[in-house]
């Protein structure tokens, strides 16, 4: 069979490779019906990710099922298929959660554009469809293997609700359907930042109601302009670099989500910003550390583990903690911000040993 191998940075070639074949019970084999390049496929295409001799690639793809190992139950040979990026089981705590891209037996593939692919977790991965479809769906059907999921995954981790502003960055196939996705959960209006003509008619044939062209500082002030200097309730990043990151990032207002599911390469997050600001960033993890002294049990009987809402935040981490008594108490707080899909707008404050605590601060 015939499948495309990166041999160096804009060096691709469609070269004979050998069929798959069943290795576990749990795998499937399809024949290839389309697949697409995806823009984490672009890293390595740029020379911007490390190519470590000839590599098959490609994780997006749709096709028609040819074989199944003896495991498989959720789909039949014939059955037209949609895979996805990752192969998941389905089972484990993370995909029960809705995170199958964090598995505890995620499996990659070996390069899905080839005219045959192994399959792993068949079960978990592959999606089939009620019949065969039309061909002039199948494009839009491979965009749920990834771009659409990618997409909707970022409006989701955003918090986008019925009525919200929301900012998009990046114009690509996974932004222009983040457009998409913020307008099917209810924004009312959708900022596209986009500088090509031709993708920001599709952002306006999704829904989106304004166009910035600017970037950086310019598209930030921009997105304020047209939010009356408030910034948007939600934002959806799609891109990855550093500069995307930081202009989502100040482009989100105060207390809001941003959605990260662009590749992050060299991005590094300037965490005191977004904490004074409240911004929280769905794919980060902050832990803030705070200094008491003594022992607070007497003062607080039952303060095990408490959560405060994020809003309360800034107060607690600029002063000391107040308690009642003159007696000085002792701890240290050990704050995460935990900002998965259950817990992402709390703080939740673990106490454990060591801060001065004082009785003579308001609060």
């Amino acid at each position: 069979m015939r499948g495309t191998i990166l041999h160096a940075p804009g060096d691709v070639r469609v070269e004979e490779r050998d069929h798959p074949k069943i290795t576990d019970p749990t795998d499937a084999i399809i024949k290839t019906v389309a697949a697409c390049v995806c823009g984490s496929d672009l890293w390595p295409y740029r020379g911007l990710d490390d190519v470590d001799g000839p590599s098959p690639i490609g994780h997006e793809y749709v096709g028609i099922v040819d074989e199944v190992g003896s495991a498989v139950t959720s789909v039949e040979v014939g059955q037209f298929v949609i895979g996805g990026f990752y192969a998941s089981d389905g089972t484990c705590p993370h995909c029960q959660a809705g995170f199958q891209f964090s598995c505890e037996n995620v499996a990659s593939f070996d390069g899905c554009q080839s005219e045959y692919i192994r399959i792993p977790n068949a079960d978990g991965t592959l999606f089939a469809t009620p019949e065969m479809p039309a061909d002039d769906l199948i494009p839009s059907l491979l965009t749920l293997s990834d771009a659409m999921s990618t997409g909707w995954h970022a409006a989701v981790s955003a918090g986008v609700k019925p009525g919200m502003t929301v900012v998009v960055v990046g114009d690509g196939a996974v932004g222009l359907c983040a457009v998409l996705a913020a307008v099917q959960l209810g924004a009312t209006r959708v900022i596209a930042m986009s500088r090509h003509e031709s993708r920001q008619k599709i952002a306006r044939e999704f829904g989106a109601t304004d166009i910035v062209t600017e970037r950086g500082k310019d598209g930030v002030a921009k997105v304020m302009e047209l939010t009356d200097g408030i910034g948007a309730d939600a934002v959806c990043e799609a891109v990855g670099t550093a500069e995307s990151m930081l202009q989502a990032i100040r482009s989100v207002r105060p207390g809001g989500m941003v959605g990260c599911v662009g590749v992050p390469h060299n991005v590094e997050l300037p965490a005191e910003e977004m904490f004074g600001r409240n911004d929280v960033d769905h794919e980060d993890l902050i832990s803030i550390w705070f200094t008491v002294t003594d022992d607070l049990t007497s003062a607080f009987p039952a303060v095990g583990a408490r959560t405060i809402g994020l809003g309360d935040v800034p107060l607690l981490c600029s002063r000391e903690i107040p308690v009642p008594g003159s007696m000085p108490r002792c701890i240290r707080v050990l704050a995460h911000l935990y900002t998965d899909r259950a817990r992402r707008d709390l703080l939740h404050v673990y106490l454990e040993d060591a801060i001065t605590l004082r009785d003579d601060l308001p609060g």
